[in-house]
Parts: structure tokens; sequence; C-alpha cells
């Protein structure tokens, strides 16, 4: 195959990232975008087995251990991604998106032990940005799915002197790099990979849950920037359209969601040096809730006119969104105005509960964004929220200093009623308490949100 004929194609699977990315856009489109965009990574990855290397006979070299590392990622990823849990999508994410900002600097490596003397300054440059970026993805991305999946805490970690240990360690990984620029050496390399890990590693672990989505979104438009930039190390058209393409909406994404958190991108990207420690809430006497019953909570829908019901973690843990669609179409025969409030950082993720309602149909037109439903609380009747916690606590707007202080959230303490299932009377993903639950006007429904939502199912068509 001609060089002419390859970068052709490359050039075609680039313009179906870029009408994959028009058809995520919008929900109904989006089934369609995801395929168009798995045809061109399809079409991207085959074409290289029919280029032809200059002074090889053979398309590519070292083809056995090729197909065997493709072997071992189809029969790790497949599973992965056909069983994972609803729940476990953004450990998933951050995982793979790690692993493929490790990938493009280990690939950066190579190259440049491959070019060696021959290597342009320009070459060493992307080289080096390829290595620092891709390696503070990958760690970064890691630590991201160990607070994720709790298997570290969700709380900023915070340690003496570690602004100065953080900023030691950014300036010795750009005097590293600066050195294999000037020298060309192996060694300032691998030490530079090193360096960077530890980098993304103190770069995440100042982050607090609230603020995961951001982080999520951030370490996705680095790896897209460690593609692009491994594309000009490579000489492929094809690595910098998707590298770019992936860090430009990476970015986009990050700073939409810092703005619906009340963040600043500046703060995002230089929180683990402004990062303080935060003090855990003490454990406070014990106050008294108001507790209702199924039945109790299907007559108080039964006889509103307005219906929100507010999802979050906490359904998409039981399951519960096929019982939420069918509550809300009983309540809509019924002759109930139902909408969905949906936060941009409700979940684990951005667009978490876009998916998941999705999943159980819910009608788009259902779907309220957060500057659409909040001016309609105050003529809603009942507010339901079910597993959400931090995105409609009173504290983001009243409790200086607290982790999620400055985040807009759901205004669900307008509704004249406010229902919350909740397990337990344990905190949300940000680890503070929410007022809103002692409030004279709410009741909680305590149990699995789906076994709870089934009974007032039940009720509701008995009434």
């Amino acid at each position: 195959m001609s060089r002419t004929l390859y970068d052709l194609i490359g050039l075609a699977a680039g313009v179906a990232f870029i009408l994959a990315l028009k058809g995520l856009s919008h929900p109904k489109t989006a089934r369609r975008g995801n395929l168009i965009g798995a045809f061109g990574a399809a079409l991207a990855t085959l074409v290289v087995f029919f280029h032809t290397n200059e002074g090889s006979s053979l398309p590519l070299n070292n083809l056995g251990w090729i197909l065997g590392a493709i072997a071992i990622g189809l029969v790790i990823g497949v599973p992965a991604a056909r069983k994972v849990q609803m729940t476990q999508m953004p450990q998933l994410v951050a995982l793979f998106n790690g692993v493929g900002g490790g990938a493009a600097a280990l690939v950066a490596i190579v190259e440049y032990l491959n070019l060696g003397d021959t290597a342009t300054t320009a070459e060493v440059i992307f080289t080096v940005f390829t290595v620092i970026v891709g390696c503070v993805s990958f760690s970064g991305s890691v630590i991201t799915f160990m607070k994720l999946q709790e298997l570290m805490t969700t709380r900023p970690v915070i340690f003496p002197a570690g602004r100065f240990i953080i900023a030691a360690t950014l300036v010795s990984v750009l005097g590293v790099g600066g050195w294999v620029v000037n020298s060309l050496g192996t060694t300032p390399l691998l030490i530079l990979a090193g360096l960077s890990l530890l980098f993304g590693i103190l770069f995440v672990l100042p982050v607090g849950g609230a603020d995961v989505p951001i982080v999520i979104s951030l370490l996705n438009a680095f790896t897209g920037l460690t593609v692009a930039a491994s594309g000009y190390v490579l000489d492929s058209t094809l690595l910098i359209i998707a590298g770019t393409l992936v860090g430009a909406s990476g970015t986009i994404l990050t700073r939409l969601m810092a703005e619906a958190m009340g963040r600043s991108l500046f703060g995002t990207l230089f929180g683990a040096f402004t990062a303080k420690p935060q003090d855990v809430a003490a454990a406070g006497e014990e106050r008294p809730v108001k507790s209702g019953s199924p039945e109790d909570v299907a007559i108080l829908l039964n006889y509103a006119r307005r219906v929100v019901i507010v999802p979050g973690f906490g359904l998409a843990v039981a399951q519960a969104q096929h019982t939420v669609r069918e509550m809300a179409d009983l309540l809509i025969s019924k002759g109930i105005d139902v909408a969905y409030g949906i936060h941009p950082v409700a979940g684990r993720m951005p667009g978490h509960m876009n998916v998941l309602l999705a999943e159980a149909n819910v009608p788009y037109e259902q779907l309220a964004e957060m500057e659409d439903v909040n001016p309609t609380f105050g003529q809603t009747d009942v507010a339901i929220v079910i597993g959400a916690n931090d995105v409609v606590n009173p504290a983001a707007e009243n409790t200086p200093g607290c982790p999620i202080y400055g985040m807009p959230i759901l205004k669900v303490a307008d509704s004249a009623n406010i229902i919350f299932l909740k397990r337990s009377m344990r905190p949300g993903f940000a680890g503070i308490e929410n007022e809103l639950l002692y409030d004279p006007k709410t009741t909680l429904l305590f149990g699995d949100a789906k076994a709870s939502l089934t009974k007032v199912v039940s009720a509701l068509k008995g009434l």
C-alpha cells in the first residue's frame, strides 16, 4: 500500500471520528455516533497491517508480538466492557483512559530509542511532552480509579509541606525534560518517566470526591494531547487528528464541568498547589428525622400536580432506573406533570445519569437540565431525591470551606414536599452532612431504592 493511499484512509478514519463526536452530541444520535467511531477505529487499526515500512518487505515488524498484544487486549477488554455495571462505569473509563495515556508514553519512548541520534530536536521535544503528559495521565487515572472504587479515601489527601513537594516534583520534571532535549540520553528519559508518574499521583491525591468528575475529564484531555504529540513523533496524521479531537473535546468538557461545580479551570489545574486540609466532621448528637412508608410516599405523589425526580449514584447502585420509569409513567397516566432534574455532575462522571436513564428508555424530553429545572421547584409539589445527596445539599451555598461550597445545586429545598430515598443517614460522596434531611417538609424512605420504589408503584396502582 502506497503512503498516499495510507494517508487517505487515515484521513477517512479521522472524518469518522469527527462524525462520531457530532453524533454523540445528542442522545437520539449517540448510538449511531458510537458505531461510526467504532468503524473509524477499526479502519485505522486494520490499515496499519497493509502499510509497508521502508526497507522491509513485510507490512509490519514484530507482527507476532503485535497480534499477541491485540489478543491479550481483547481477552481483557471485551469481558470488562460487557460485564461492567453502570455503577462501575466511571472506574472503567478512568482505567481505560489511563491505559491510553500510558500506551502513548511507552510508544514514544520506544520510537525515541529507535530513532537514536537521528532524532530531530522537534521530535525529541514532542517525545518529552508525550512521556510527561502520558505518564501523568496514567498514574493520575489510577489514583482516580482507586478513589472511585473507594480503595482509598475519597477525601483530599494533604500531607505536610505537600504543595512544596508537588512544586519541587514539577520543577524536577521540567528540568529533566530539558536535560533529555540537550543530552539525547536514554537514562534521563527513563528518569523523566518516573518523575512524571510521581507527579501524576501527587497531582490527583489532593482532589476530593466532589471534584472527581472534573478530574476524569481533565485526564481524558491529557490523554488526547499525548496521542496527538505521539502522532507527530510517529509521523501519523491519523493520531494527530484523533488526539486533537480528544484533547479539544476533553478540555471543553472539563471547562463545562468546572463551571457546573462552581470551580475555575485554573483551580482545577493547580488545585494540588492550593489544597488545604479539611476537617473531618465530628459526629454530633443524633437528630430526629421524619421517615415514612411507601404508602405515605404514594399518597403524597398521587395528589401532586407536579413531581420532579432527582436521580443520583444511589439509583445506579440499586439498578432502579426501570422502576423509576414505571413510577413516572404511572404518575403521567394520572395527569401529573413529571420531570427528571439532572445535575451535570450527578453520579460519578459527566453524563452518568443521562446514560442510566436512557438505558430505561426514559424520553429525553423529560430530562431537565439544572438551569431549566431550578426555576420550577417553587411550583413543584413533590421533589423525590433518589440516591443523590451532594447535588441538592444547601451546604454548597451556605457553608464556606466545605468541599462542595460554590457548586451550583438543584433547588429541591424550594419544593413543597421533599422525599429522600436512602439506605442510611450516611453522607454523600463528598463526605458532608445534608441539613435538608432534617427539614420538616422532608420525608425519608429508608431501604434499597429499587425495593422501595417497587412498593411505591404497587401502592400507587391501588389508589
